[in-house]
This record gives structure tokens, C-alpha cells and sequence, in this order.
């Protein structure tokens, strides 16, 4: 089991966008291909949990980081990882589930509304 302690943030403490933050913020969606087609935050950034390791220069370190997953699991799992790797992550609690249940917006690819 690892023993790695993140940070949690329940999505009520989360800002409402990724765009009006003071410097950077990242949300990393970990979920699978077909979750993320059927929906996700507007503006995160997809990366399966499964290709984390190989396609970690492509997370800003620089940004605030968030992870996201469907429930909170797997991106827990996620930011333990990146957090021994010299990351500051926050794992989301709840995850997708918590985000739609406040209310917050889903989108598809093409921009039209989304489900979790």
C-alpha cells in the first residue's frame, strides 16, 4: 500500500474555471478514453492513468496541479505517483462524480454537453 500523502480538495474549494487563476492550474483528467469522449471538464487535460509514467513532460510543473478521475481512486493513485516524482498534486475527492453533482459543466470534444 502506498503510504504517500496528498493533498485532498473537495470540489466546492476547487476554482470554477482554469482560465481567471492566479498563475497556471492543470486539471488532469486520469480516466479512460471512452469516460473522457463522454464527457469532461471544459478545459482539463487528458492524460489515462495507464500513461502517466511515459507522458509526464507533458504536465506543467509548474501549474497548480489537480487530478481527477471518476470517483477519486485512480487519481488519488495518480497523484501519489507524481507527488514521488516531484510534483505538488491535489487529488480531486469525489472526482467526476462530486464535479457534475455540484453542478459544474461537462463537455464532449466538439464542445456540446457532456455526460460522467
Amino acid at each position: 500500500m502506498d503510504d504517500t500523502v496528498v493533498p485532498q480538495v473537495a470540489i466546492e474549494d476547487m476554482p470554477l474555471t482554469f482560465h481567471d487563476t492566479e498563475g497556471p492550474v492543470v486539471l488532469l483528467d486520469v480516466r479512460e478514453d471512452d469516460e473522457w469522449r463522454r464527457g469532461h471538464a471544459p478545459g482539463a487535460q487528458h492524460i489515462p492513468m495507464g500513461d502517466v509514467p511515459a507522458r509526464m513532460a507533458e504536465i506543467d510543473t509548474e501549474a497548480q496541479l489537480f487530478v481527477v478521475c471518476h470517483a477519486g481512486g485512480r487519481s488519488q493513485r495518480v497523484a501519489q505517483f507524481l507527488a514521488r516524482n516531484g510534483y505538488e498534486p491535489v487529488n480531486v475527492t469525489g472526482g467526476m462524480l462530486a464535479w457534475t453533482g455540484a453542478g459544474r459543466p461537462v463537455v464532449t470534444d466538439d464542445g456540446g454537453p457532456g455526460t460522467v
